[in-house]
């Protein structure tokens, strides 16, 4: 499988390894809210509260620390320790998200690793589990009306050779 990293020039790779992570992690605790906070049981988020959790891409050399704090989901502070650290190439990522790839399989096979706090890993592994799949659909950020004009299907789909996802 080819991916946009695949095709991405080596230097252009190098160049988003050299960017701070601060304001990727930003955007994406401000992904995080407009999308998942809204559909988490409140027993995870007190869970989760203040809990520092990493991201890392591996292939692209980006991380996103972000933690749940007060009501919302916050980028962590630069150099603050995180407490669990999940790493993947992007395709897994991807993968994963669109529930075409088994995060048990990926773990096994060394292509997803969990560092550091393992009752939080799981935690976050069966939060996203739960999840419905169509939060992730980039489509649902768009109004009604320009969905119907977009390219093709935007929204994920569940791998129907699999059955129910990630079971």
């Amino acid at each position: 499988m080819t991916t946009l990293l695949d095709r991405m020039p080596t230097a252009l790779r190098h160049l988003l390894a050299c960017l701070p992570a601060y304001p990727g992690s930003v955007l994406f605790a401000v992904g995080m809210n407009g999308s998942v906070l809204k559909h988490l049981p409140s027993d995870t988020l007190e869970k989760l509260e203040d809990r520092a959790i990493r991201l890392h891409a591996r292939d692209a050399g980006m991380a996103f620390d972000f933690t749940y704090r007060n009501g919302r989901f916050h980028a962590v502070e630069p150099n603050r320790p995180v407490d669990l650290t999940i790493a993947a190439d992007v395709a897994d990522f991807y993968q994963t998200a669109r529930r075409q790839e088994d995060p048990d399989t990926l773990f096994f096979s060394r292509r997803l690793t969990m560092e550091g706090d393992t009752e939080l890993g799981l935690l976050v592994k069966n939060t996203l589990e739960a999840l419905d799949l169509s939060l992730f659909d980039p489509a649902r950020f768009f109004p009604p009306r320009f969905q119907q004009t977009l390219p093709g299907s935007l929204a994920l789909q569940e791998n129907p050779s699999r059955g129910t996802p990630w079971h």
